[in-house]
């Protein structure tokens, strides 16, 4: 039998990209080879067949460009821990898992509870129950010690700026020196998300609008890399079908696509 979806207007957006995910496994030239999120899809009573457009290959592209940031890190500090705030259906442990890296996975509630159904803890692996905006996640993570790196991915899109902000300066006072990821979008992306056809199947909507991401260092961060769909590193393009990479470089200086960005920073 499958399993039910009963998750919360924001939260039904994790189901975009685990179909964009499974749409790729199954294609010729795959950039994730994600096979586990095609069982997942097979396996969640919910009609994906809603989502389509740009968006599916494009949560495939940016969980590329995400993964490499946490493929950079684990190549620098092997025993390190990644902690994914707003986690959703992601596989990405099981893509990036070097045999020594501790990880965290946290989403809310009712998403973790879907979550569970499908995976279970580890020696290495931990699922938390908890939101990006809380603070009682931060003392499993610092317990272990050593250099952290925290994502989150497409999940601060969906908050009004002085709470994104508010998490991101007390994030960043918790873990000083530590790396952080995330994506930003700016008010072209915003302005124009009503046209995007997987937002007309779903309630949900961006609010945090932030065409510089640069602006964010007041919270106290300080930006190291900023990338569009058009500037993804070396080894990403590399695994991208050639059309990808022509297509958005292209058009890499148009607002389409420079409106959002994948971030690095320290704190």
């Amino acid at each position: 039998m499958k399993v039910k979806v009963e998750l919360g207007d924001v939260q039904e957006t994790l189901l975009i990209p685990l179909y964009g995910r499974a749409r790729d496994a199954a294609a010729r030239r795959s950039v994730l080879g994600d096979t586990t999120a095609i069982d997942l899809v097979e396996s969640i009573d919910y009609d994906f067949r809603r989502f389509n457009g740009p968006s599916l290959p494009g949560a495939v592209l940016r969980a590329s460009i995400f993964d490499q940031y946490v493929r950079d890190f684990l190549t620098e500090h092997p025993e390190g821990t990644v902690v994914d705030l707003g986690c959703g259906l992601s596989t990405r442990f099981d893509r990036l898992d070097n045999g020594t890296v501790r990880w965290f996975d946290l989403d809310v509630p009712d998403t973790m509870a879907l979550r569970r159904r499908f995976f279970a803890d580890g020696d290495r692996y931990t699922m938390i129950a908890g939101s990006i905006f809380d603070e009682d996640w931060h003392a499993s993570v610092v317990e272990r010690g050593g250099p952290v790196f925290l994502l989150s991915e497409a999940v601060l899109l969906y908050f009004p700026e002085d709470r994104v902000r508010d998490v991101l300066g007390r994030i960043a006072r918790r873990f000083p020196g530590d790396r952080i990821a995330i994506d930003t979008g700016g008010a072209f992306m915003m302005n124009n998300q009503d046209k995007n056809p997987v937002f007309r199947s779903i309630p949900a909507r961006m609010q945090w609008t932030c065409d510089d991401p640069r602006s964010l260092e007041s919270v106290g961060v300080r930006l190291l890399e900023s990338r569009s769909f058009g500037q993804p590193q070396a080894a990403v393009a590399a695994r991208w079908p050639w059309k990808y990479r022509l297509l958005l470089r292209i058009a890499s200086f148009t607002p389409m696509v420079s409106a959002y960005r994948m971030n690095l920073f320290r704190a």
